[in-house]
């Protein structure tokens, strides 16, 4: 029978498993990758026409627009939509790494490489004891769920540099820390990297070097390159996104006789009008409520598995995303990336948060760019798709907390204490 037991005592594996061979699994990831990413590359090169707003706008104005600044030696101070950290500036730099091609096409290739090493990471990764090949099947599907936005932004070069942080934060946390302190001042969020790393030497380790290496590299942007902090007041002045969880009050108050506006504003589209400053104090007191519980959830936790590191920063991105006054369509690119690391370990219990993450993202795709037009103008169809997509997000983020808390402190509390061993039959203590 397939699953008896041999005569060395070992369960054999059901005959299915047993004639397929181990690279099979890969070979196919990687078809489905070329497939997939074909796709994408003929999207945004414009050889295949995409429903709605042109997405690769954004590379062929705006940044290259910000490259022709910074290749002066200064950020963009003029231009409001500047709302990133300094480190940023070497994503928008990074097409003159191939100066044979056109900015936006050169933009293309970079994305399609760091596409291609996020895969190579977590392929790698899966065929090692006690991981899996699932992280590798979630990043092949939901990197072309985004669509096209997802080569036209830099957020998937981010999301690179975060996925190799954390598999790679197991065995080295001054690794892991130091990527984390990079990808912190290219987009602030992957300092959420390190907050599931175990109590000891790995955080003292991890959080140093984080702390130490964003410190070095914002000092020495900021001597060299005048304006490196003006994100922050950019930042400051955003108001609430229409794709963001706050917004679908506005949504729904607008078909109600509320008199605000939708505008281009700060670089993105905004609602304008009454209450909504309210509206994004709420939001931002969401966020600090979201870390108070990251923060009770680090105090608290009693056991750290090999995947806790990868699940906590899943669960602390989807606090942050989810909370955000901004849910840009790019966001759930680093959801997807940080999903498909969590899944690399066989011990990790975000299926589920990964499965609600993949579902909001193919939801987001319908929302940027095939129908954006109605999510701006709030019909029904609009607000509809934004509030499954958000409720999906919200799911998930309620899901991926449940279960972190779950494994890590509520479990650990419940298991008895080991039991002491029997004495043996002929031992001094057994003697009648």
């Amino acid at each position: 029978m397939a699953g008896a037991s041999g005569s060395g005592g070992g369960t054999r594996l059901p005959l299915a498993v047993r004639i397929v061979p181990v690279w099979i699994t890969p070979v196919c990831i990687v078809l489905v990758w070329i497939i997939t990413r074909t796709a994408l590359l003929l999207c945004v090169f414009k050889l295949v026409t995409f429903p709605g707003p042109d997405v690769t706008s954004d590379i062929s104005v705006i940044y290259q627009g910000w490259f022709e600044v910074l290749k002066t030696g200064t950020f963009p101070l003029d231009d409001v939509a500047w709302q990133y950290p300094p480190a940023a500036a070497l994503a928008v730099l990074s097409p003159a790494l191939l100066p044979f091609l056109g900015y936006a096409s050169a933009f293309f290739v970079l994305a399609l490489l760091c596409d291609a090493l996020v895969l190579s990471l977590l392929l790698y990764a899966g065929g090692r004891p006690g991981k899996s090949q699932r992280g590798s099947w979630v990043w092949v599907a939901g990197v072309p769920l985004l669509g096209p936005t997802a080569y036209a932004r830099y957020d998937l070069m981010v999301t690179a540099v975060a996925v190799a942080a954390l598999l790679a934060g197991a065995r080295r946390p001054r690794t892991l820390g130091a990527l984390a302190g990079f990808g912190a001042l290219l987009k602030v969020w992957p300092l959420l990297l390190i907050v599931g790393t175990p109590r000891g030497r790995a955080t003292r380790r991890s959080w140093a070097t984080a702390a130490g290496t964003a410190a070095a590299l914002a000092l020495l942007l900021h001597a060299t390159m005048p304006g490196a902090l003006a994100f922050l007041t950019f930042q400051r002045d955003r108001g609430t996104e229409i794709e963001s969880l706050g917004a679908l009050v506005f949504q729904v108050a607008r078909h109600f006789g509320w008199q605000g506006e939708v505008l281009l504003n700060y670089g993105s589209v905004e609602f304008v009008g009454p209450y909504v400053t309210l509206v994004s104090t709420l939001a931002l007191a969401l966020t600090l409520l979201a870390f108070g519980w990251l923060a009770m959830w680090r105090l608290r936790a009693r056991k750290f598995a090999p995947s806790t590191p990868c699940d906590a920063a899943f669960a602390a991105a989807l606090l942050f995303t989810t909370t955000s006054r901004v849910i840009s369509p790019q966001y759930m690119i680093w959801l997807v990336g940080l999903a498909a690391a969590c899944l690399a370990f066989r011990g990790s219990r975000m299926a589920l948060p990964s499965r609600l993450v993949l579902a909001a993202t193919g939801v987001t795709l319908l929302e940027f760019p095939v129908w954006f037009a109605h999510v701006v103008a709030g019909d029904p169809l609009g607000v509809v798709l934004l509030a499954v997509r958000n409720g999906l997000l919200v799911a998930a983020t309620l899901t991926a907390c449940l279960r972190l808390w779950r494994q890590t402190v509520t479990e650990p509390r419940r298991r008895p204490p080991l039991s002491r061993p029997a004495a043996r039959a002929d031992s001094p203590a057994s003697a009648p």
